[in-house]
């Protein structure tokens, strides 16, 4: 047989219990009786059970992280800091990419093998959060949000919408387009909702022929941008829901001969690393991806083990109801190159 936490007990000279204490670095736990512990644990080549522990104590420092689309180069960015933090706070990150947030996926993920979950693609119309909050998984939102309440992380996505209306008007743009997210999703919603609301403070209405939704894809852009060029007037500068969509718009009007930002000013949103590349160098809506990430994971940690004490960071601006803390991250404009004055006819 393997050794044991018994086995270390006997050479420590200490209950079993108090090996397990002292090994998970339980402060009650004198620094002498952990140091002979540790010492017994060594020379026997003892290796603590994740699953005896998850059993004896209900608790498996680990969290889960649901990502619906992996595919979008915009959450490789919030997964790297996602695990930096979580392993610096003792927990291990179990990434789930489930295709959908269907209510069974619930059955997969309420197994106790995680402590609790961080949404980061959920949809306004996503049953999943309410049936984790039946179940009493602790569970925060990251980037997006959903309709029940819980801890969140985001940009302020309205305030972020009107920054791109207001640096279209001030170039001096009349003909605008717009390809909007999904509109069962918070982000596409807001920033929907706030660039309309920048265009509106100037005086300046979108055209219907001059706005699509759909996925935050490579392909949503490139599609739109072809029926944009077919209307009558086209657009002279299209904003854009994220910086993947704008990027599909980009390689779309160099493929059509289409000058950007001679012919066509191009904005997107998130200022993912691969905005700033040379071959793009994409105008676009920044917010700290990996201050998100991070905050997202302390205030999941801090509902898990009840430490409840500080839920948001210094330095960060959070506010909530019933509990709950919605931290919202300030969005700056960053000029690059793909806007610019509308052609002149």
């Amino acid at each position: 047989m393997g050794i044991t936490s018994r086995d270390v007990a006997r050479l420590a000279g200490v209950s079993q219990p108090t090996v397990s204490r002292a090994l998970r670095g339980d402060p009650r736990v004198s620094e002498d009786t952990v140091r002979r512990v540790r010492m017994a644990a060594e020379a026997l080549n003892y290796v603590p059970s994740e699953a005896g522990r998850s059993l004896s104590t209900q608790i498996s420092h680990r969290i889960g992280v649901l990502v619906t689309d992996l595919t979008n180069p915009f959450y490789p960015h919030l997964v790297g800091p996602l695990h930096d933090e979580l392993e610096q706070l003792g927990y291990r990150m179990m990434l789930f990419t489930e295709r959908s947030e269907a209510t069974a996926a619930a059955e997969r993920l309420v197994d106790r093998s995680i402590d609790g979950l961080v949404l980061a693609t959920s949809t306004l119309d996503s049953g999943l959060p309410a049936e984790l909050d039946r179940r009493r998984l602790p569970f925060v939102y990251l980037n997006r949000e959903g309709t029940v309440p819980a801890d969140a992380v985001v940009v302020d996505n309205r305030r972020g919408g009107e920054l791109v209306a207001e640096e279209l008007v001030k170039a001096g743009h009349t003909r605008i387009g717009a390809i909007f997210g999904p509109d069962n999703t918070s982000t596409g919603r807001d920033r929907e909702i706030g660039f309309r609301q920048g265009l509106a403070d100037a005086g300046i209405a979108l055209r219907p022929a001059h706005v699509r939704h759909g996925p935050f894809e490579f392909d949503t852009g490139a599609q739109a941008l072809a029926e944009f060029l077919g209307a009558d007037p086209a657009p002279t500068a299209v904003f854009c829901g994220n910086d993947v969509v704008a990027i599909g718009v980009i390689d779309a009007a160099r493929r059509l001969g289409v000058g950007i930002p001679e012919q066509l000013s191009v904005v997107g949103f998130d200022d993912i690393p691969m905005a700033s590349w040379a071959s793009f160098e994409l105008s676009t809506v920044r917010h700290d991806l990996d201050e998100m990430a991070r905050t997202a994971a302390r205030l999941l940690v801090a509902r898990v083990s009840g430490d409840d004490a500080d839920l948001h960071p210094s330095g960060v601006d959070g506010n909530g109801s019933a509990g709950q803390r919605r931290v919202t991250l300030e969005p700056h404009f960053v000029a690059r190159r793909t806007h610019a004055e509308p052609p002149q006819v």
